[in-house]
């Protein structure tokens, strides 16, 4: 949706835990870039889209309690607090319109389906209750076409990067990439390599670990898009 717009990964908690959880995101930039962080209370996310509203321009949300799943639902109009804040993260999503770009093929986009998804053994650096492990997105890439895409991805820092993991799915702690943890299977073909970047999904199992009484998610795949395009996010990060 909305190709060359940057899209974003959605946390919503209480104030309470909001420093904590910008500690996680500073030692953890790869799974976690922050793109903005809300007011208390406000819902205008007013760096990178002001006129939107957090509470209903996400397709889908997830409500964590005691790091359980309870509920999804289309808006946040009857659960919205006032010391909530909410952080936008980067996410990969956004720089695939450069890989289609460099030629490179986009396999889920190609099956119509969600990127796979899957939790590591790759633990995040804690802060706080805030702890647990990375989660990763998956695209099959060819062989010859693996450091194009590493150095496509690499000026995308604010939207995780390049990757943090190329083939050998076990020393990471993937034993099946058929059953991910999140989002769809999709094909890989003779000749591809599985490549794996960090992916903004990670705070939903970092949710489930610290089992704070309430947290709120995007559903994996259900992303909020903001007014910036992607160019502005090439380089240092967003301007």
């Amino acid at each position: 949706m909305a190709n060359g717009f940057v899209q974003a990964n959605l946390v919503v908690l209480r104030k309470e835990w909001a420093f904590d959880f910008l500690l996680f995101c500073q030692r953890n930039p790869k799974p976690c870039p922050v793109l903005d962080v809300t007011d208390p209370g406000s819902p205008h996310p007013a760096r990178v889209a002001p006129t939107a509203d957090l509470r209903t321009d996400v397709p889908k949300y997830r409500i964590y309690r005691n790091g359980e799943l309870v509920e999804e639902t289309t808006d946040l109009l009857s659960h919205w607090q006032d010391d909530f804040v909410a952080f936008l993260l980067g996410c990969s999503f956004t720089f695939e319109k450069a890989l289609l770009d460099a030629g490179i093929p986009v396999r889920h986009l190609e099956e119509g389906k969600n990127v796979p998804m899957y939790r590591t053994t790759i633990l995040c650096h804690k802060a706080g209750r805030f702890e647990g492990p990375m989660v990763v997105s998956m695209r099959p890439i060819p062989a010859r076409d693996v450091a194009r895409a590493v150095q496509v991805t690499a000026r995308f820092p604010a939207a995780h990067g390049a990757p943090v993991h190329i083939g050998a799915l076990e020393a990471i702690g993937i034993q099946d990439l058929s059953r991910p943890d999140f989002g769809d299977p999709i094909t890989i073909r003779e000749g591809e390599i599985p490549v794996f970047w960090a992916c903004g999904v990670t705070p939903q199992a970092v949710a489930m670990a610290a089992k704070l009484d309430l947290m709120i998610t995007h559903a994996p795949g259900h992303m909020f898009i903001t007014d910036l395009r992607g160019e502005d996010l090439v380089g240092e990060g967003l301007k």
